[in-house]
């Protein structure tokens, strides 16, 4: 009886057959058994298709070689075949030049292959299943080489507690997000996604029992929610007109009326009197997000001569709450001056004034009265005419989003 041969060409003597040659024989099955078990060797796929043969009873032969490293330039999209009854695994790297796909499969049959993209010079892991006898299947065992300095695609996969570097780039390696170390940290962010009916949450967690979320626009932008600006806890403006205050029984400013020219803007002013102390007030329950702090104003007027002397102006404030007496002093003013604009009639306003803060140990919900006056008494108020008052822009800093 005749030898017969494996599928990677290992010779199956037949007892008492190859008499004087069996142990050099047995020495080249050794040696291909060598070769399947980790030998590496080079076939170049410069040809479509390139065809890996079996060499029966010898060495050398390509398929029967556990590691392969394609070569060769490629002009084409190539296709490399082993027979139909190859039945093993292969390390493959494609290491042909040519952008061009490389096409590993059983010589005939409609099982399925494996395909390295126009660009993939890597490494693949595949088996040879010799499962069907005419239609084999070639199965990548989907683990890529991945190396330290390399770009790899990892898909499905888990990274417990990665260590990013300084940035995160997309798929243009450009930037899309950076990243900075804080030594110390002991707040960061948690994301979690959510079920229908919920949106995602990003939140501040930590060691800290109370944690913020700062979001920093860079220079003039504005922290927006689509294409609306989102409201910043921060200084907020409150303007109170002339006619908004009223006034006290006690020397009272005087309320007017200026008109300018017939039809155009009439001035609704309050008058401050030149040598009398003169007072005017409002009140109102402060906005809920307001920090309960101290508030600056700035005085919008408009003079009644051409003098360009000093006025002073005044305001001072107390807070009230439920139950309690509005018999109460108001706290101490805080004044700013303002030289006369030179001309009647035009708006002018003074500069921002110093924190000012309010008595009454201001609280949510309390009512908080103002009063603002002209320190005509002091020497250094010489402006010479009525000063008509506009109204007064009331400055205060909030430390919520609103005022629910």
């Amino acid at each position: 009886m005749a030898s017969t041969y494996t599928p990677l060409g290992v010779e199956l003597m037949a007892t008492g057959e190859n008499a004087g040659t069996w142990g050099t024989k047995t020495n080249v099955n050794l040696q291909i058994g060598e070769q399947y078990a980790g030998g590496y060797v080079e076939q170049s796929i410069a040809s479509t298709p390139t065809t890996l043969a079996v060499s029966d009873g010898s060495t050398g032969a390509t398929l029967a070689h556990r590691i392969i490293k394609f070569t060769g330039s490629i002009g084409e999209n190539t296709t490399v075949t082993i027979p139909l009854d190859v039945q093993t695994f292969y390390i493959i790297t494609n290491g042909s030049s040519g952008a061009y796909t490389v096409n590993f499969k059983y010589v005939s049959g409609s099982g399925s292959s494996i395909t390295w993209g126009t660009t993939d010079k890597g490494t693949k892991i595949v088996y040879a299943a010799a499962d069907d006898a005419t239609n084999p299947n070639i199965v990548d065992v989907g683990m890529g080489t991945v190396t330290l300095t390399g770009t790899e695609t990892l898909t499905n996969k888990t990274l417990t507690s990665p260590k990013i570097g300084t940035s995160i780039l997309d798929t243009n390696g450009l930037e899309l997000a950076l990243i900075t170390a804080t030594g110390s940290a002991v707040n960061e962010f948690t994301i979690a996604n959510a079920a229908s009916g919920a949106g995602p949450t990003l939140s501040s967690t930590g060691d800290e029992a109370n944690v913020d979320i700062n979001l920093n626009p860079k220079g003039s932008g504005v922290l927006k929610s689509g294409t609306a600006a989102v409201k910043v806890a921060g200084t907020e403006t409150m303007w109170i007109p002339a006619n908004a205050f009223y006034l006290p029984t006690t020397n009272p400013a005087d309320a007017a009326s200026v008109e300018t020219t017939a039809t155009r803007p009439e001035l609704k002013v309050l008058d401050f009197d030149a040598s009398t102390a003169q007072y005017a007030q409002f009140a109102i329950a402060m906005p809920k997000s307001w920090n309960l702090g101290t508030v600056t104003y700035q005085v919008f007027w408009s003079p009644s001569t051409t003098n360009t002397d000093n006025c002073i102006f005044g305001l001072q404030g107390v807070s009230v709450s439920e139950g309690d007496t509005a018999d109460v002093a108001f706290g101490t003013a805080v004044e700013v001056t303002d030289a006369g604009i030179g001309t009647v009639e035009d708006v002018q306003m003074t500069a921002v004034s110093s924190a000012m803060t309010i008595a009454g140990s201001p609280a949510d919900d309390d009512q908080t009265f103002f009063q603002l006056y002209r320190d005509a008494a002091d020497g250094s108020d010489t402006f010479t005419g009525e000063a008509r008052v506009l109204g007064i822009k009331l400055f205060y800093t909030t430390d919520a989003a609103n005022d629910a």
